[in-house]
This record gives C-alpha cells, sequence and structure tokens, in this order.
C-alpha cells in the first residue's frame, strides 16, 4: 500500500493572496500598526520576495516590529480573528476541493512556508491541513522576536526543515507531491517526486518547461 505525502506551499498557491500582507493589513486596520508608509515598504519587500531577492532577516526586522511587546497568546487571538474574517474566504476552492479529497482518502499533508510559524499553523488549522511548518522564532518575556529560531523554511531551508520533519516522523512516504506558485521554492520543486504549479510566477513557468511540470489556473473561473 502505497502512502504518499501532499506538500502545500501557502500563499498564492492555496490561498489566493499573501497571508503576511494580509496580517501586515489587518495590524494597520486594528490601529496596532500607526507607522506611516507601513504597507508600502512592505509592498516593496514582497515585491523583493517574488522575484527571489528579498533577504528574510531584514523583512523580519521589519515584519516583527510592531510586535516586540505584544504576549504571544493575545498575538494568536489577533491572528485567529485575522484568518477567519479575511483569510479563510481567498482560500482557492480547487484548493479546498482538493484538501477535502485528501482527507477522505486518509492523505497525509503539510504546510510549508516562508511566513512566520505562528501566522501558517493557524491558517494550517482553519483549512483543515494537521502539519505546518514555517519560520520559528525567539521568545523573549512572553513575546516574539525577530531572531529565527533554527533553519528558515525559505528557499533551500525549506528542503532542510522537511527533510528534518521527515526524519523525525514515524511514516515512510512512496512520493512527495508538491504544490507552489514560486520560484523562492525551486530547490524543494526540485526535491519532490511530483510537483505542480499553481499560477505560478514567470520564472517558475519559464523553468517549469525543462521539467514538464504540470501548471494548474486555480481561481480561474
Amino acid at each position: 500500500m502505497t502512502h504518499p505525502l501532499y506538500i502545500f506551499d501557502l500563499d498564492e498557491t492555496l490561498i489566493n493572496g499573501d497571508c503576511a500582507m494580509i496580517w501586515n493589513e489587518f495590524l494597520v486596520d486594528k490601529g496596532i500598526v500607526t507607522t506611516p508608509d507601513f504597507l508600502e515598504e512592505d509592498k516593496r519587500l514582497m515585491t523583493l520576495y517574488s522575484r527571489g531577492l528579498m533577504d528574510m532577516e531584514d523583512y523580519l526586522i521589519f515584519a516583527m516590529s510592531p510586535l516586540k511587546n505584544i504576549p504571544t497568546d493575545q498575538v494568536e487571538i489577533l491572528i485567529e480573528e485575522c484568518v477567519n474574517e479575511r483569510i479563510l474566504p481567498l482560500l482557492f476552492p480547487e484548493a479546498k476541493i482538493l484538501i477535502h479529497q485528501l482527507k477522505a482518502d486518509n492523505v497525509d499533508m503539510i504546510v510549508i512556508s516562508a511566513s512566520v510559524s505562528f501566522l501558517v499553523k493557524i491558517v494550517a488549522k482553519n483549512i483543515g491541513i494537521k502539519h505546518a511548518i514555517g519560520i520559528d522564532l525567539k521568545e523573549k518575556n512572553g513575546c516574539y522576536t525577530r531572531h529565527i529560531l533554527g533553519v528558515p523554511s525559505y528557499r533551500e531551508g525549506k528542503v532542510s526543515r522537511l527533510t528534518e520533519w521527515l526524519n523525525g516522523g514515524d511514516k515512510t512516504y512512496s512520493a512527495l507531491h508538491f504544490y507552489t506558485d514560486s520560484i523562492n521554492d525551486l530547490p524543494l520543486c526540485l526535491y519532490a517526486d511530483h510537483t505542480y504549479l499553481v499560477n505560478p510566477c514567470e520564472q517558475l513557468a519559464v523553468y517549469s518547461k525543462k521539467k514538464n511540470w504540470p501548471i494548474l489556473a486555480w481561481g480561474s473561473q
């Protein structure tokens, strides 16, 4: 009996949007962020990300500054509100159907994202996926810091974190199926047994021609 594992990038793959950007907009709307041009800087950094040029440490210095004095339990309450109000409605219908089918067939799934883990895990839970990996952050005085704990799940780090997770489990999977949209995930695309591109960025779409990876036009109807 075969036991495949389905691996999903999160932003622009399962969700028609970027969860980190949605979260930052939420923080502004809630009055937690009052810094002028905060969202403009967020867009600038995410443009670099989409081109595969963003420095993750620089991004975390920016993105975590509003949360440095907010206790972790309060952050999680805010995230639950943001996810239910703003992120769940953006789940691609095709993703919802696929997740439902895989759960019905008892197929294991995991989300692996370059967003911070406290956001990724809550989103994954709410869309019905038990396992999730994001960028773990050190805590200090009961609050999240901008300092990365361990290997960040970004670019080649996604392969490292997934391998670590696989080695720490008690299952052996017959095949790894990976879904993504981003050129940043090329290392994991090459590592997986089967790769599927969901509305891929231009760079990844061009690369896919060499590998004949299926391209899925989710949310196009």
